[in-house]
């Protein structure tokens, strides 16, 4: 039997109540310091990294935190106006290639899911069903859903998605900074306040609530942030606004969802550290080479840069590795929507390869 983590706890990141906003305040305070402790080191993407840093740190020194679900929400509707606003007509001229890198995006998927897989079942010793669903690079949400529904163990698939999901977000802008000359001064994105009108501010605002029930309704992957993309993304596209939501409102963003990243350790111990980092640090290892594999291969065959194709396929968050792209400025459309096509593949065809595997169980 593989050790276990530390006793599981109530959930951090849940719908809170007037008893719970002394946490809450405090874990939004540790974040904004931590985030302008990154702003002040001049590190990348700080506001997120910062709050994931500290609220992960405070965490697992068994300081509680709390974060609200409906805010969490509200932030990636948000963020979804904002995404939608790096479509511009340009990308019209480079998405005749999208197909392709989509195509490929399946066989991602396969392989990955196989590879961790079997690293979680015969190095970590996790159960078959625990194992499997660890392994898909999918969102950290639709794992712990279909893990309860299979029966596996979802404490260990939620620190193992959650440890994938920070140590992408926290080692890939490090690495294009070395690599790429990354300049740190693109830290925040977004439109001025005074650069914003009311009118703005309604087609905005009207992008986030359409564009959510509309793919809510229409059974869209991750309808938060993919359906504000959209709605967003068209009102860009024909020209009806130029704005993006205020600099202001996306850092604030930034430090909720970094927040509710950093706490989701809760329950974890620094004695646990070493067994997290060796078994999700191995398994994220495993997980970017297969990506800068497949991000070489069709770098030659399409020739769309390396920069965009690692990060959309790179194994971390939706709604991180957007950010990510957008701090980066490398093809946040692009990025975003592979994002969205994996989460579509993941959610469609992997509780099928699951039964595939485990059909001597049935």
């Amino acid at each position: 039997m593989p050790e276990q983590f530390s006793k599981a706890v109530r959930s951090p990141v849940r719908h809170l109540t007037r008893a719970d906003l002394f946490l809450f305040a405090r874990t939004v305070a540790i974040g904004v310091v931590g985030g302008a402790i990154f702003t002040a080191l001049n590190l990348p993407l700080p506001w997120m990294m910062g709050a994931m840093a500290a609220t992960g740190s405070l965490t697992l020194a068994k300081v509680e935190m709390a974060m609200d679900t409906r805010l969490r929400t509200l932030m990636i509707l948000v963020l979804g106006v904002l995404l939608g606003s790096a479509f511009s007509p340009e990308i019209l001229d480079r998405i005749a290639l999208w197909p392709i890198t989509l195509a490929a995006l399946a066989g991602y998927v396969f392989v990955s899911t196989i590879t961790v897989y079997l690293f979680f079942r015969f190095v970590a010793g996790f159960d078959r069903k625990t194992a499997f669903f660890s392994g898909v690079p999918g969102g950290l949400n639709e794992m712990v859903i279909l893990t309860q529904a299979a029966g596996g163990d979802e404490r260990q698939v939620s620190v193992m998605h959650t440890t994938r999901i920070f140590l992408v977000v926290m080692t890939l802008p490090f690495m294009f900074r070395i690599l790429d000359d990354f300049d740190p001064s693109l830290r925040t994105f977004g439109t001025s306040a005074g650069g914003i009108d009311v009118l703005d501010i309604v087609i905005l605002a009207a992008s986030a609530v359409i564009g959510y029930y509309a793919a809510r309704m229409a059974r869209i992957p991750a309808p938060h942030l993919t359906g504000p993309m959209i709605v967003s993304a068209a009102v860009h596209l024909t020209g009806l606004t130029s704005a993006a939501p205020p600099v202001i409102v996306v850092a604030t963003a930034q430090v909720i969802l970094g927040s509710a990243v950093g706490a989701r350790f809760a329950g974890l111990t620094f004695r646990d550290l070493g067994r997290i980092l060796r078994l999700g640090g191995t398994a994220t290892l495993i997980l970017l080479t297969i990506s800068a594999i497949f991000a070489i291969v069709l770098q030659a065959v399409t020739d769309i840069p390396f920069e965009s194709l690692i990060l959309a396929f790179s194994p971390g968050g939706l709604t991180e590795m957007s950010l990510v792209a957008l701090a980066l400025e490398i093809d946040t459309a692009f990025v975003a929507t592979h994002h969205i096509a994996r989460i579509s593949v993941v959610v469609i065809a992997v509780p099928f390869l699951f039964k595939f595997l485990n059909r001597d169980d049935n």
